[in-house]
């Protein structure tokens, strides 16, 4: 299977898809950090600087395309632009998605995103011919010690409808996997306290910020690796 990481970061979707074994074929992001991490770990892989200027028809076939893309414009620690932020980038996505045509597509927001714009996207998935369904994980779902609750997209292309009867019928299997009641344990109610002096390491504002804006590879590696198995 081959992978196209839109909003790449500093990999994390890259990293969940080798552990799931899919081929990352190309990153965009934007910021020179980041890319300097992508091309670090992930050498010879094309990586484009801009989704602006990426062409998804590049690409048209790819099975699998995933995307952080920028939740200022939702974040509740943010004005709640939404639409009118400069930053709104889910528009850029959709087209590279309608462009590009994959079976499968992946992304992930911050929780605030529930309440502003995530029917949006759902409605331009559905329009494009995805049947998408959102998850709300936690970090913690997956052995993290904080909370962390982010927003998944998992949308199939609903022309396939063998993989969707599939998709159908793991499901709940996903669910059961990595949504997790409050009840459980690493559901915790409140953040971490974690440290973020990083005294004598070079970079370490854009090593934080890195880390800050990045996904959780284990989510990510358990949905592609269901998808791959579909």
């Amino acid at each position: 299977m081959k992978h196209l990481d839109l909003f790449s970061g500093i990999g994390g979707f890259a990293l969940a898809a080798k552990w799931a074994g899919i081929e990352t074929v190309a990153f965009c992001e934007i910021e020179e950090f980041p890319r300097k991490v992508l091309e670090k770990n992930f050498p010879g892989v094309l990586i484009h600087s801009d989704i602006r200027d990426l062409d998804g028809s590049e690409y048209a076939g790819v099975d699998v395309i995933t995307g952080g893309y920028p939740c200022q414009p939702f974040s509740l620690a943010g004005k709640r632009r939404g639409a009118e932020d400069d930053r709104h980038l889910w528009p850029e996505m959709r087209r590279v998605i309608a462009q590009a045509k994959p079976n499968w597509v992946v992304c992930e927001n911050v929780y605030g995103h529930v309440s502003m714009g995530l029917d949006k996207v759902l409605a331009d998935l559905e329009t494009e011919g995805y049947a998408a369904q959102p998850f709300v994980v936690p970090a913690g779902a997956v052995g993290a010690c904080h909370k962390r609750d982010r927003v998944w997209v998992v949308a199939n292309a609903t022309g396939w409808s063998e993989q969707q009867s599939s998709a159908r019928r793991n499901e709940r299997g996903l669910q059961n996997k990595i949504l997790p009641g409050r009840r459980n344990r690493y559901y915790l109610t409140a953040e971490s306290n974690a440290d973020r002096i990083a005294d004598g390491i070079s970079r370490r504002v854009d090593r934080i910020r890195g880390l800050g804006n990045a996904i959780v590879p284990q989510v990510a590696y358990e949905i592609l690796r269901t998808i791959r198995a579909v």
